[in-house]
């Protein structure tokens, strides 16, 4: 497999995984990018644009954007925490004192913290929105704020896989009067300078590939493919908290439908290149080339400050997150303990480590099963610590 783009002296090892990721693991279109103190330090890709293209298909480019799923988390948790940045949001009021319908059903008490980390009782609907309701995002709004929690807010966490989209889309609405994709599009891509979109741009359609499944073994190279049984018996239940979640839009939406990419979900429709990820995470823990820094240090803090952890009653693994971002752990290995971030289901992650100036970004246009801990983007993630060992 040809490998395109650069490697700075020293990030060798991020390349040779990269390869074997092609050759080991399966994949077929993929990049990635690295910023290390503000500068770019890897920039790859390989393979084609489209999961679905024949031999001889377009090949992916530098510019090639794919869909990142639940990566598009860090961005709207980026979003919120700028609010609060900016005076203009509490963390410890009452979601309702924002957005009044949303105490109804029991969810007076429920916190903005509550939303970012996971544990706001509502990661499902008791009546899912088809992919239609679910881009209008006054029907999504409606349909949460209405929603009975299946736990006490705040008392204890489980993913919130696509309502977090509405918990967090919506709040930002009722404080700042404008829609998230546009707020996301010139508060956060416009001043990092990211190739990221939130409700994907007519004029940019045409640079983002089509995604879908990818074929895995239960093992590869040493590493397990396929979900753990609990897991996969926990999406496999139909009244488990896990399906219901996953399932909050019923039928699964067609990802490559343009329809679909220009609404704005923004927990899990984001479109973005890799270097848009990376340097996206790199503006939140410091200047991108001599320019914007979008976290001041206090911000950083709060958002990588541990908020949920132990069982997560949705993902049924031990998960840790902070305001919106997974932190380091088993069940979501970063690059190191201070690492925050964001995996896609199926393969898309991004992170920032600022102990060691890292901002990482991965997008792929083969999905495998699986939420976290995708094993190519983390043989990626074992390289970048190698070089920097």
């Amino acid at each position: 497999m040809d490998v395109n783009g650069t490697v700075a002296e020293g990030f060798e090892p991020v390349r040779e995984a990269f390869a074997a990721n092609f050759t080991l693991l399966g994949e077929r279109g993929a990049a990635v990018a690295v910023y290390r103190d503000g500068h770019r330090v890897v920039d790859l890709w390989a393979g084609v644009r489209d999961i679905d293209g024949a031999a001889g298909a377009a090949p992916w480019e530098r510019g090639t954007a794919q869909i990142v799923r639940s990566a598009t988390k860090g961005i709207a948790a980026a979003a919120l925490l700028l609010l609060h940045q900016r005076g203009v949001l509490d963390l410890d009021a009452p979601a309702g004192v924002y957005w009044p319908e949303f105490k109804a059903a029991g969810k007076e008490r429920t916190r903005v913290r509550h939303l970012l980390a996971h544990r706001a009782g509502v990661p499902v609907l008791d009546r899912p929105l088809t992919p239609a309701e679910a881009a209008d995002p006054e029907l999504g709004a409606a349909a949460v704020a209405a929603q009975a929690p299946v736990w006490e807010p705040g008392t204890d966490h489980g993913y919130h896989a696509h309502t977090y989209g509405w918990l967090t889309g919506e709040l930002l609405r009722r404080v700042t009067g404008r829609p998230v994709g546009e707020w996301v599009a010139e508060e956060i891509a416009g001043p990092a300078g990211a190739e990221l979109w939130l409700g994907l741009p007519a004029a940019e359609r045409g640079r983002a590939g089509r995604v879908g499944p990818a074929d895995v073994p239960e093992s590869a190279g040493g590493l397990r493919i396929r979900p753990k049984r609990a897991v996969a018996e926990a999406y496999a239940a139909p009244d488990s908290l896990t399906r219901r979640a996953f399932a909050a839009i019923t039928p699964v939406a067609d990802e490559n439908d343009p329809g679909y990419r220009a609404a704005v979900l923004p927990a899990s429709n984001g479109i973005a290149t890799a270097d848009g990820l990376a340097r996206f995470y790199a503006a939140l823990i410091g200047e991108v080339d001599g320019g914007t820094r979008l976290f001041t240090p206090e911000t950083m803090e709060l958002a990588r400050a541990e908020q949920s952890a132990g069982p997560d009653r949705v993902l049924v693994t031990g998960t840790r997150f902070g305001l919106g971002y997974m932190l380091h752990g088993a069940a979501s290995p970063l690059l190191a303990p201070g690492s925050f971030g964001h995996p896609g289901r199926g393969g898309a992650l991004g992170f920032a480590d600022p102990e060691h100036g890292i901002a990482f970004g991965y997008v792929t246009n083969g999905f495998r099963p699986g939420v976290t801990a995708d094993p190519r983007a983390q043989a990626l993630v074992r390289a970048v610590r190698a070089a920097l060992a």
